[in-house]
């Protein structure tokens, strides 16, 4: 036992004045040094104890140091992995299933669920059921138990690497799931099954939106940088057509897929630059673009041509991310802008010549670094010929 704890001391001191884990070519090498150091150490300790004439404890430490040594030795190879000490670090933070561990680290499932296997058996995560679903969490017996060292040190390891890109990306994707999850369709908003929130049986963000498409008149929309279909799809269950357009012919076929299975018939699918739309001039009462902005080479003229295809009296509608500093999501999801400034998205509008222009806050979550702006206008209506008569005739009075 003596030569098990001589091996976590020594280990956690070390570790305790290591740099922070992000450099995970050199993390391998860094504990198998440690270890090599850490045997030396105990068996410097073990000779001069010998000298000091305790053979027994000589004896006690020959026989066991590589033996009670052992598991610790297993529980640092297991760490010496980047990706299992990225779910440690997100899972200290929040319980997360295997498809939102997916999304924020960007691994496989079948990684994730060898990963968090690995990691529940060595009694560094644990389980647990709520509404159908199989969360994994730290575990809470790891700050209280004989490893509760190398939490510590590993928490301010994690501390330190905070402000780290790759560290801040993952903490921007926990927030966003954490966002989904409380907004999510599917649950209908369900509380938290663990606390004495009250759960609402029925309560639902898709219902609350369909019923209230159901009281706008059957429009023509188009849904431009329509991505998947997901809001294809929820539109054309009020829209009487939508028209669907997107530059990558991959993404259409599964917004293609998607409406297919939802039975939908209403969508025209059309393949085409946001700066350059395949749509006739004044053919639409509402142009959207949602999260697609920020993906165009061109804003000002993205917003231009929505306008073009929009009917005098119909509405251009924005939804994007308000300006922010995550600048991982330009080679992560391919994102041109870092957000919009609310002033920007006005001027956007404004630019393109609509009018009754308005910009507002459409979601947020305190520690979500993603904001989303909701913004419209109104495409003007021409002025009859009586209008202009009138006006010419003002004119005209005023340079007389």
């Amino acid at each position: 036992m003596w030569a098990r704890e001589c091996w976590r001391r020594e280990v956690s001191r070390k570790l305790a004045r290591a740099r922070p884990f992000s450099k995970n070519v050199t993390r391998a090498k860094f504990l198998t040094t440690i270890s090599r150091d850490v045997f030396v150490r105990v068996g410097i300790a073990r000779e001069t104890a010998s000298a000091a004439g305790t053979r027994d404890l000589h004896r006690c430490i020959d026989e066991c140091r590589f033996i009670d040594v052992r598991e610790t030795s297993t529980l640092y190879r297991l760490l010496g992995d980047e990706a299992r000490l990225r779910l440690l670090r997100v899972l200290r933070r929040e319980r997360l299933n295997v498809t939102e561990l997916t999304g924020i680290l960007g691994l496989a499932q079948s990684g994730v669920s060898r990963h968090l296997g690995l990691l529940k058996d060595a009694g560094l995560v644990s389980e647990e059921k709520d509404a159908g679903f199989t969360y994994y969490r730290v575990s809470p017996a790891i700050a209280a138990d004989e490893r509760k060292t190398l939490w510590a040190a590993l928490e301010e390891q994690f501390t330190r690497a905070e402000s780290e890109p790759a560290v801040r990306a993952d903490e921007a994707r926990l927030q966003e799931v954490l966002r989904l999850r409380k907004e999510n369709f599917d649950t209908h908003g369900a509380a938290d099954t663990r606390d004495a929130r009250q759960l609402v049986p029925g309560r639902s963000w898709a219902a609350w939106s369909r019923a209230l498409g159901l009281l706008l008149p059957p429009l023509r929309v188009a849904d431009l940088g329509c991505g998947e279909g997901y809001l294809t799809v929820e539109a054309a269950r009020f829209a009487s057509r939508v028209i669907a357009v997107d530059r990558s012919a991959t993404v259409l076929e599964r917004a293609k897929g998607l409406a297919r299975r939802r039975r939908v018939s209403n969508v025209i699918w059309k393949r085409g630059e946001l700066e350059k739309l395949p749509i006739r001039d004044d053919s639409v009462d509402v142009a959207l673009l949602s999260q697609a902005l920020h993906h165009a080479q061109s804003p000002d003229r993205a917003v231009a041509e929505a306008t073009r295809i929009t009917v005098p009296g119909g509405r251009v509608l924005l939804l994007d991310l308000r300006a922010h500093a995550e600048d991982w999501v330009r080679n992560k999801l391919g994102d041109r802008r870092l957000g919009f400034r609310d002033d920007e998205l006005g001027r956007l509008l404004t630019s393109a010549g609509l009018r009754d222009v308005r910009v507002g806050v459409g979601a947020r979550k305190a520690g979500d670094p993603f904001t989303v702006l909701v913004a419209s206008g109104t495409k003007p209506r021409p002025a009859s010929k009586e209008k202009r008569s009138r006006a010419g005739q003002r004119d005209g009075s005023r340079i007389h």
